[in-house]
């Protein structure tokens, strides 16, 4: 009796991330480790192109905008790594790491970046439910009979 394995081929992408520069940007529950480095405009999101990772138009616009805010949409190619939350936070995430490594290219995007208050670290996350409450905030229902 012989037993044949298939082995499924995953398509890694190899990219040459040595000259580049790394920033970690956070957003509610989602952390992005964002390699950015000179390139041609490419984005990558867990082994993938962004377009295939984020299906959304609004995501797609909101990981772009770092790049049109100083006019080089095409010269930086980025690798990023993201885990936790959902697309919306990592988004975010992936945006306030793009910023932040920009601005370790070039310390004269810092001033651009921050009236954008893309370099901020947006505090927001959940509220954690309390005791004796139905959620964080929200009672159970009150009858009188």
């Amino acid at each position: 009796m012989e037993t044949t394995q298939s082995t499924s081929k995953k398509t890694k992408i190899n990219l040459d991330f040595k000259d580049s520069k790394y920033a970690t940007g956070r957003r509610k529950t989602s952390i992005a480790k964002v390699w950015l480095k000179k390139g041609t405009g490419k984005i990558y999101v867990n082994g993938k192109l962004f377009d295939q990772y984020f299906v959304s138009e609004n995501h797609k616009m909101q990981i772009t905008r770092p790049f049109e805010i100083i006019n080089q949409a095409t010269d930086y190619d980025v690798r990023c790594s993201v885990t936790g939350g959902g697309h919306t936070g990592q988004a975010g995430a992936m945006v306030h790491g793009i910023s932040k490594a920009l601005v370790m290219f070039d310390a004269n995007h810092k001033i651009t970046l921050k009236t954008e208050n893309l370099t901020t670290r947006d505090p927001r996350a959940v509220e954690r439910k309390k005791p004796g409450r139905r959620k964080a905030r929200r009672s159970f229902q009150f009858s009188k009979r």
